[in-house]
């Protein structure tokens, strides 16, 4: 094995020599404890830097330094920029040189961020799998290519504030204790990288990388090396858990069990227990508000923060440009979302909507929503919350304080009267009829929609199997969404994932999103799913669920022949 010294030779062949120095800078020396304490909240600018093969090339357009504002007023105090380098090298070899105009729009972000008083993160993102990745790839090449990027980006970034941070990989690829100690020397690299660039690198304040910056890896593999000692410095990891609930796999749409609660506190409580002595903070985490129901999704981002707050971990949410803050309308897709997050960060106590958290049951109740299904006899409605030591305050429609006689609140419990749902529910159109907002003595305001509803209707129910996506047009009565779908093959087996018979009624046969999506128009059977079921071999029905979830109720059928 190489020594450390021999390794950073060749890991900084290509860099160029000179130290900078930063006469006209100013920089407050602070501890990694200190600034990662300064970063919650915090937010990711995702899809966005870090698109292959540039900034624009996925789901957002260039960012713009309005969003940092839009940013910064919602209550964010840092921004995690993630940048993928790997179609901005001059050449694919030594000494691996950064494209000019690349560099410079890296750094126009990162000074957009950091004038508005804000911390900025600043990595290696899709470099990870690209090029970085340690079990595919050439170990010497990838460690010249690490140590050259990494030089340039300190000397580039050399005298900024210190309320840069510096981190070298995201999500590294590996799963071995071989892949561990390799990510190790990469840290050895990039501290050496950034030292040797001078200026205030040496005091700058770093989050070192764990394999797949998941917990387990993390704690199993990830040692520190001796070099650089004074460099303070500290580490990060993400957080997708539960995988089912959080990317809509087998039609979980429920969370916050007190089995779901002890899962999450277990993961952060071993994190801790094998870092105790270490900062850290989650540099990501999410829950989508494209496919979480809103009231298991606040209970999960309520939790989640309060929890890390117990830990003293600062939390990062990952936002894509689809999931939480609309760039182009300035707005939050969910702005309750946003008011939980920063209630929670700051220790404040919220009400939650009560909502269904067992697994076995045959429907999902949610708080968040008042349904009434049309031609039903209208009759007082109730929802349930979880005060958390907070007390009522009021509940109003558009701005408008409902009158004392339309609802009563009582031990928990909101009661909406018939003869107020009667005022909203005057014709057979279903959809959302009122967007109602609760408030409380401290904490988030909520929301609460009245919906009507009726059986979705498809104007054709039987399709051709296809290898590209597919859209199923669906005339939507109520929520303009798709809960779930669940997936049976002609003979009555699943299409995938026989396990999930030992689920609940509502998962079985659940089919993961990604194979299937939703928009305004219907269903979409993506590519993926179209050859899944064409590699069947034999005709599949989609289950297709609606909100509210009830079993053998508000689903349509839809036949994928092959």
């Amino acid at each position: 094995m190489k020594s450390f010294a021999a390794l950073s030779a060749v890991a900084l062949s290509g860099a160029v020599a000179q130290n900078a120095t930063c006469s006209n800078s100013t920089f407050t020396s602070i501890s990694a404890s200190e600034a990662f304490a300064g970063l919650n909240p915090g937010w990711n600018l995702g899809n966005t830097l870090e698109a292959v093969p540039d900034e624009g090339s996925w789901n957002n357009p260039k960012v713009q330094p309005v969003t940092f504002d839009d940013i910064k007023a919602s209550g964010f105090k840092s921004i995690r920029i993630p940048v993928t380098w790997a179609d901005h090298f001059v050449a694919d070899e030594a000494p691996y040189t950064v494209q000019e105009a690349w560099m410079d729009r890296v750094e126009e972000v990162v000074d957009e961020v950091l004038d508005r008083g804000l911390y900025a993160i600043l990595n290696a993102h899709g470099d990870a799998y690209l090029w970085a990745d340690v079990t595919q790839f050439d170990i010497p090449t990838i460690e010249a290519k690490f140590g050259s990027l990494w030089s340039q980006i300190g000397k580039r970034f050399a005298c900024k504030s210190s309320k840069l941070i510096f981190e070298p990989l995201n999500e590294p690829v590996g799963y071995t204790q071989t892949a561990g100690d390799e990510l190790n020397k990469l840290n050895d690299i990039f501290l050496k990288a950034i030292n040797d660039a001078g200026g205030n690198n040496p005091k700058r304040v770093v989050s070192l990388s764990g394999l797949g910056m998941d917990g387990i890896k993390t704690s199993l593999y990830f040692k520190r090396g001796d070099s650089y000692p004074s460099q303070p410095w500290g580490i990060q990891f993400h957080y997708y858990s539960p995988y089912d609930f959080i990317f809509g796999a087998w039609a979980k749409t429920i969370w916050g069990s007190d089995a779901d609660k002890t899962a999450l506190t277990a993961d952060f409580d071993n994190f801790h227990g094998n870092f105790t002595d270490i900062p850290a903070f989650i540099g990501e985490y999410d829950a989508s508000s494209t496919y979480t129901e809103p009231a298991a999704r606040w209970k999960y981002f309520d939790y989640l923060i309060s929890t890390a707050k117990s830990y003293n971990y600062s939390t990062i949410v990952w936002d894509n440009g689809l999931d939480q803050f609309d760039r182009t309308l300035h707005t939050w897709r969910d702005p309750t979302v946003l008011s939980i997050l920063t209630n929670a960060s700051a220790g404040t106590a919220n009400t939650l909507a009560d909502s269904t958290e067992d697994g076995s049951a045959t429907s999902q109740n949610s708080s968040a929503y008042m349904f009434h299904k049309v031609g039903a006899e209208v009759t007082d409605q109730t929802a349930t919350y979880v005060l958390n030591r907070n007390t009522f305050k009021s509940i109003s429609s558009s701005g408008s304080l409902l009158s004392s006689a339309d609802y009563t609140f009582a031990d928990s419990t909101l009661t909406l009267k018939a003869s107020y749902l009667s005022s909203l529910l005057t014709s057979a159109a279903p959809g959302i009829v009122a967007n109602l907002t609760l408030t409380f003595s401290a904490g988030a305001d909520l929301e609460l929609q009245i919906v009507q509803w009726d059986q979705p209707t498809l104007p054709t129910t039987s399709f051709t199997a296809s290898s590209s996506d597919m859209t199923v047009p669906i005339e939507y009565k109520g929520l303009k969404e798709v809960a779930a779908v669940r997936a049976y093959k002609a003979d009555g087996t699943y299409l995938a994932d026989d396990w999930t018979e030992y689920l609940g009624p509502l998962q079985r046969a659940g089919w993961t999103y990604g194979n299937w999506n939703f928009d305004d128009q219907g269903l979409v059977v993506a590519g993926s799913g179209g050859s899944a079921i064409l590699s069947a071999g034999m005709d599949v029905t989609l289950v297709v669920d609606f909100y509210p979830r009830i079993l053998g109720e508000n689903t349509v059928n839809v036949t994928v022949t092959v």
